[in-house]
């Protein structure tokens, strides 16, 4: 049964990704999620004082300093009585985040939240591991917090992520010509929405300090457009010898945030919004941490369970292309035409700033929803640790 007062989205939007050490390197994560906060605050018409709460997922935190989820919340100009959240819950923290102000203004908790998440993948720093004790003798050990805290299992032999994406290629018998084929897919798509305009209802450009010449504005995702096809068949396995995972057919480190502001139906229309899309349930699936691949099979089948929908009658599903082989198993298991698939790209070609892309995904799912007249999305993600989310979009 729907609900007669159902959570709504009434604003959106999302920074431009920007590549490893690139167009974005100058900012930090709290610094791209004020952006993504404010622009989607002004998008439905309030002030950034008349928030309740703001919920932001960021994985790579450390050297951010104290609350980044504040530091973006006060970046954005909200009220220094706004009370701020950071989650992390790994590629599902600015997902979850969502699904948090979701659960607290169904409770009743707050009546005006801002959801979303951000990372700066480029700035996670190096960490000197049992340093405060001191080095007494020999060798020491420096460790990358992006990858020891962002990209490798915390289990067994902390193998990298990529490692069971090739366990994944090799159950469903994915090969590397059929990957990379996606891949290729993924990136003409988000080629096409860049220069046909499909992510300008998405994007709050980012205005940084240039060197010499002042201020310079990115608005366009830096990675799509720089990419070269050609070499991408090239290209030379990443996690396995003699594998089929590559650069090219996983999705690439990068920097960015989205955010969203959600309310009940009746204080968007006591506030005179118009709801962009209503939030209709999210789902939450986990199973082993080497089985993180096909763990969006689980939580969208939990959702449609939830919705009452059938996938047939799903008109859009983002799945976030950490590799591959996610979404091409999500698709095999839950017999999803590839047409209603990532419509203007994915992580592959446009990258993945693991703490943001689960609500950047939403954001992208709403536009693309926006943009073709459609009516049901579904937008899920794997996460490193063996789960994964899911949300049920409706147009109102």
């Amino acid at each position: 049964m729907e609900n007669a007062d159902p959570i709504i989205i009434a604003g959106a939007a999302r920074t431009p990704i920007g590549g490893f050490q690139g167009d974005l390197k100058e900012v930090s994560a709290p610094g791209l999620g004020a952006t993504a906060a404010k622009a989607a605050i002004d998008r439905c018409g309030i002030s950034p004082s008349e928030i309740d709460e703001l919920i932001f997922g960021c994985v790579l935190s450390a050297g951010l300093g104290q609350a980044p989820a504040r530091q973006a919340a006060l970046g954005a100009g909200m009220s220094e009585a706004t009370p701020c959240t950071t989650v992390n819950k790994m590629c599902g923290s600015g997902m979850k985040a969502i699904m948090l102000a979701h659960d607290a203004l169904c409770a009743g908790s707050a009546a005006t939240v801002v959801a979303g998440g951000m990372e700066s993948m480029t700035n996670a720093p190096y960490l000197l591991d049992r340093a405060r004790a001191g080095y007494r003798m020999g060798h020491g050990k420096i460790l990358d917090h992006m990858f020891l805290d962002g990209l490798e299992d915390a289990y067994g032999e902390r193998l990298p992520m990529g490692a069971f994406a090739e366990d994944c290629a090799e159950a469903f018998q994915f090969t590397r010509a059929a990957q990379d084929q996606y891949a290729m897919r993924s990136l003409e798509n988000a080629q096409k929405a860049i220069r046909d305009g499909s992510f300008d209802r998405e994007i709050a450009p980012v205005t940084i300090k240039a060197d010499k010449s002042g201020l310079k504005t990115v608005s366009l995702d830096e990675q799509p457009l720089k990419a070269k096809p050609e070499k991408i068949p090239l290209l030379k396995p990443a996690f396995r010898p003699g594998g089929s995972v590559t650069a090219a057919n996983s999705s690439s480190i990068s920097d960015g945030a989205a955010a969203l502001v959600l309310m009940r139906r009746s204080e968007a229309e006591r506030r005179g919004i118009t709801p962009l899309a209503i939030l209709r349930a999210h789902a939450t699936h986990a199973q082993a941490p080497s089985q993180f691949a096909t763990a969006p099979i689980g939580a969208v089948q939990k959702l449609a369970a939830k919705t009452g929908w059938s996938l047939a009658d799903v008109d859009l599903f983002e799945i976030n292309e950490a590799f591959a082989v996610v979404v091409m198993a999500a698709m095999r298991e839950l017999s999803l035409p590839l047409e209603k698939l990532n419509v203007h790209g994915g992580a592959c070609a446009l990258g993945h700033p693991i703490g943001a892309s689960g609500a950047r995904i939403v954001v992208t799912l709403l536009a693309a929803l926006q943009k073709y007249n459609l009516s049901r999305g579904v937008a899920a993600l794997c996460i490193g640790g063996g789960e994964a989310t899911a949300i049920a979009l409706e147009m109102p």
